[in-house]
């Protein structure tokens, strides 16, 4: 974009460089942009030119909400951004606008309605104390990752779509090779299309089908005419790489609660707050580096006094929202009492995340499972020893060495 785009008030431009944060750390990069202002600008490490930041609470949820900012309109340009192989779908869920956008999550709503995430309560936390059953019949010390909070979510997601337990596995490794930018671009783009194929396949075979699951909707949506069997797979393949963000999320979650365990001994305590309290450490953790997807303006548009030009670049930052001192008093600390707590950790708008129910249904289950079964689980390792991925786009701990 050129500078004819900028009005003379314009914030500087600053290079967000990718950093590998450890812990539950908060970004120092987008902490000094939220001080610079509301409304920046930024440079990411891939990509072309800068974009417009939004941190304040209002002013993302306004974006997000917003029809004059488009996500599909970002398909034929190479904006500024973090991932280094970025190849947007055409027709992919993530990249549509209403009406369409509305029409493709339509034929997955079942799902993950209330109901439709009730139907695998008991389901999930059956497995979820084979697993924890496991780690304590084995004996300490464990890894919380590999032992429960990496298999827990992969299950969950594979119940819930419909894939077989044999085919966990291999979606586990799809995913991880898709959302890692440590293999390049080739092996993350084979294990897409791999995994494309295989939902595919299964989608395919379930037209018709009047199964409550994921790929049984999706099957019976393309036999009615609904969507595509392309929008399908499309729609398949995101859904089952972010259910496995919780992976990450929860990482991050038991992190915060083995390195204060003031906070434990308060969830155990107290079961009652648990709820509230998840909600709480949802909105804390800092759960991805950077910032996700952007957005295209489509006319001009004022944001706190700054003009953004139809083209320009824009992309929120749902972390920085909420800290928002506005919306969150000392947005700093971590508060079992806060209420109301209006956290937009699943996002806002039309892109709100369809599984936020389903995340905090595992959550919920995995710090009751973890807390009431493992009283004296603690860390096995100093906290500055827990390592933590690097070169990804999600945040969360390699590994969480544990005793008890």
């Amino acid at each position: 974009m050129s500078e004819e785009t900028i009005t003379e008030t314009a914030p500087p431009v600053r290079d967000w460089p990718a950093l590998d944060l450890a812990g539950t750390d908060f970004d120092p990069v987008l902490a000094e942009l939220m001080r610079e202002g509301p409304v920046t600008r930024i440079r990411l490490p891939n990509g072309e030119g800068w974009a417009w930041l939004v941190t304040r609470y209002d002013d993302v949820r306004m974006v997000t909400n917003d029809p004059r900012f488009s996500r599909e309109a970002v398909l034929d340009r190479q904006v500024t951004r973090l991932a280094p192989h970025f190849i947007p779908a055409r027709g992919a869920v993530g990249f549509l606008d209403p009406p369409d956008h509305t029409r493709l999550r339509r034929s997955v709503a079942q799902a993950f309605t209330a109901r439709g995430v009730e139907r695998i309560r008991e389901r999930s936390r059956a497995m979820l104390d084979e697993l924890v059953d496991e780690m304590l019949a084995a004996g300490p010390p464990a890894d919380l990752v590999e032992a429960v909070l990496g298999p827990f979510p992969i299950a969950v997601i594979c119940e819930l779509m419909g894939v077989p337990a044999a085919d966990r596995h291999t979606m586990h490794t799809w995913t991880q090779l898709i959302l890692s930018s440590a293999h390049g671009a080739d092996v993350s783009e084979q294990a897409k299309n791999e995994m494309g194929a295989y939902f595919s396949d299964l989608v395919g075979l379930r037209e018709g089908s009047s199964g409550e699951d994921v790929t049984s909707l999706l099957g019976a949506a393309v036999g009615r005419g609904e969507i595509t069997l392309e929008e399908a797979v499309g729609l398949a393949v995101l859904i089952q790489i972010g259910g496995e963000a919780v992976t990450n999320n929860s990482g991050q979650m038991f992190h915060l609660l083995l390195t204060r365990p003031e906070l434990a001994e308060q969830l155990r305590a107290r079961p009652e707050l648990r709820p509230q309290a998840i909600d709480e450490l949802l909105r804390y953790i800092p759960h991805r580096n950077a910032v996700g997807l952007s957005r295209i303006a489509l006319e001009d548009v004022e944001i706190k006094g700054h003009r953004i030009r139809a083209g320009d670049a824009i992309y929120v930052s749902y972390l920085a929202a909420n800290r928002d001192p506005d919306v969150f008093p000392d947005p700093d600390r971590i508060d079992f009492s806060r209420s109301p707590n209006p956290h937009v950790a699943f996002g806002f708008g039309p892109h709100y995340c369809v599984g936020g129910m389903l995340a905090k249904l595992e959550s919920e289950l995995l710090v009751d499972a973890l807390l009431d079964r493992v009283p004296g689980l603690r860390l096995g390792v100093p906290p500055e020893q827990v390592p933590f991925k690097k070169g990804a786009l999600i945040r969360g701990p390699e590994a969480l060495p544990v005793t008890w």
